[in-house]
Formats: C-alpha cells, sequence, structure tokens
C-alpha cells in the first residue's frame, strides 16, 4: 500500500501540474481585455497600460506563467483584479460556505439514491423500477439551471413557500441560521445527483444480487433484509466510491450554476463572477483547487476499494 500511495501521488502531482498548464494558457486565450474589465469601458490606454504593467501582463505568456509558478511555490495564489484583495484570503472565506452546499446535497443525494438503486435491483422490471428510471432519466437529463429556475417557480413564484434566494450571511453559522434559504439550493444540487448516482447503484446491485453467495445465504434462511444489507449494499457501493470521486468536477460545476442562480456567496458564485470580469487570479486558483480535490477525492476512492472489499491489495499489483 506505501509503494502504491507513493507512486499515485507522484502521478498526482503530474495531474495538478498539467490542469495548472491548461488552465493558466485557455484562461489567457479568453477573448477580452482583463484590464478593460477591470477599469471599465472608459479607461485611457495609460491606465490600462499601467495595468497590464502592474500585473505583467504586457510580458510573453511563458514568463507570465514562470512568475505565477514561483508565486505559488511560496504559496501565493495572487491578488484578484477586481476585488483587490489575495486569492487565498477570498477562498478561505467561501470555502467554508461551499463545504455545507457541498457537503449537505451530497450525503443527502446518497442517502437516497444506494437504497433507491437497490430497491429497483430487487424490483427490477417492476412498476416501482420503471417509474423510478424514467424519474432519474428525466433528472439526469435536465440542465441544472433549468431545474434550479422551475424549483423557484414552483416553490418560491407560485406557493410562496420557500425564498428563492439563498442565505446571504458571511459565516457559516448565519447561514445554518436560515435553513429554510437554503432548501431550494441543497435540493438542486441533491436531485440532480441522486439520478446518477442511483443508476450506478441499480446495474450494480443486479450484478450483485446475481453472484452464487447471494443464492447460498437465502438458500441458509437469512432473512431478505439482512442480506440486502449485509451482502448487497456492501459489494454494490464499490462503484459508487469511483463514482462519487470520478463526479466531484460535475458536482462543483453543478455548485457554480446553482450558486448563481440563488444568489449563494460561495465559490461557485465568486468563480462566475471572476470569468465574467477576467479576472485571471481567481480562475487559475479555483481551477487549480478543484483539480487538487479531484486528485485526493480519486486517490481516496482507490483506498476506500481496499476498505470495503478485503479482496483488493495493490501492494500484489
Amino acid at each position: 500500500m506505501t509503494r502504491y500511495l507513493i507512486r499515485r501521488v507522484g502521478q498526482a502531482i503530474v495531474v495538478v501540474v498539467g490542469v495548472m498548464i491548461l488552465t493558466f494558457i485557455m484562461v489567457h486565450m479568453v477573448p477580452g481585455s482583463a484590464a478593460r474589465a477591470a477599469l471599465g469601458v472608459r479607461a485611457t490606454p495609460a491606465r490600462i497600460a499601467a495595468f497590464n504593467s502592474t500585473y505583467g501582463l504586457n510580458r510573453p505568456l511563458y514568463e507570465q506563467f514562470v512568475s505565477y509558478t514561483g508565486q505559488l511555490i511560496r504559496g501565493n495564489l495572487g491578488t484578484s483584479f477586481t476585488l483587490q484583495q489575495p486569492v487565498s484570503a477570498l477562498i478561505a472565506q467561501r470555502l467554508p460556505r461551499d463545504a455545507i452546499l457541498l457537503g449537505m446535497s451530497t450525503v443527502l443525494a446518497l442517502l437516497i439514491a444506494l437504497p433507491l438503486g437497490i430497491y429497483q435491483a430487487v424490483q427490477r422490471g417492476g412498476i416501482g423500477d420503471n417509474v423510478f428510471t424514467g424519474v432519474s432519466f428525466t433528472l439526469y437529463s435536465m440542465p441544472d439551471f433549468f431545474f434550479a429556475l422551475l424549483l423557484i417557480a414552483i416553490f418560491s413564484v407560485q406557493l410562496h413557500i420557500l425564498p428563492p434566494e439563498a442565505p446571504q450571511a458571511a459565516t457559516v453559522a448565519g447561514i445554518l441560521a436560515d435553513p429554510r434559504a437554503l432548501v431550494l439550493p441543497v435540493l438542486t444540487l441533491t436531485l440532480v445527483s441522486v439520478a446518477g448516482f442511483s443508476r450506478y447503484m441499480r446495474s450494480s446491485a443486479i450484478d450483485v444480487l446475481a453472484q452464487d453467495y447471494i443464492r447460498v445465504a437465502r438458500a441458509k434462511g437469512l432473512r431478505e433484509r439482512l442480506v440486502l444489507l449485509r451482502h448487497v449494499l456492501r459489494n454494490s457501493m464499490l462503484p459508487i466510491v469511483t463514482v462519487l470521486g470520478l463526479s466531484l468536477p460535475g458536482i462543483v460545476v453543478g455548485a457554480v450554476i446553482a450558486e448563481e442562480v440563488f444568489n449563494y456567496p460561495g465559490m461557485g458564485l465568486l468563480f462566475y463572477q471572476a470569468a465574467t470580469s477576467h479576472d485571471f487570479p481567481i480562475l487559475l486558483g479555483s481551477t487549480l483547487l478543484v483539480g487538487v480535490a479531484t486528485v485526493i477525492g480519486n486517490l481516496a476512492a482507490d483506498i476506500s476499494y481496499a476498505v470495503l472489499d478485503p479482496r483488493v491489495r495493490y501492494d500484489s499489483a
């Protein structure tokens, strides 16, 4: 396991560096001017030249990348062009808010998707399976922004049950103090994630139910509930572990859309605003953070495989 972890950490470093290089190039290829976006359309050529000189935007791209890499090694993610604050401070302020939104929605999605997938596998081909399959495909194919607007139209505009805007507090305690305003953003991300997780869980549970040890457990007289909990659930979760690690970028993308629609003051909204204003430091810092989180998620998924399935031994591989 130790050799495997060392090898994976080395691969992770290569992946993160590759993501950083590609993001740096693509961000600087976006049409438009960062100076014009930060200073306004009436900025004089002299002010634009001074802005580019201050942030090194008038230098060749490779020199800018070398300078940015040097700052990154020292733990400096740069300063926001528009907000004039360190990117690390902005991330530190907003990351806990994202942890609440993404954490709650992901946990709820798994709590719903795991038993739902097993139920569909047990009732394969039945009315319940067909109904939930249709609902899952509908949710899975529906764009996040459209689903968020649909929830606002139903629960806020028509029924007046829930507020259309997410909590605007600056602290975690303030956000949690307004749970009604959290319902729609969390519900949006939860239901979209449930659609994908439940399909994987259903397919995995169908394969497990066909295994010989399930037949043996039933032949010994073990209750169906215990068969599902002890044997089907645990062995069916292996693909979900991988999917969960790989779906982190998709969940984050969904959070960007949901935070913009519901005006939630998290990393997603910060990233969206930075993209519209050509705020390169925020875009680079946010993308780098997501890349690192994705690599860590995949590594955690591989380690979880060994925990859930004792037959998996990476050293022997």
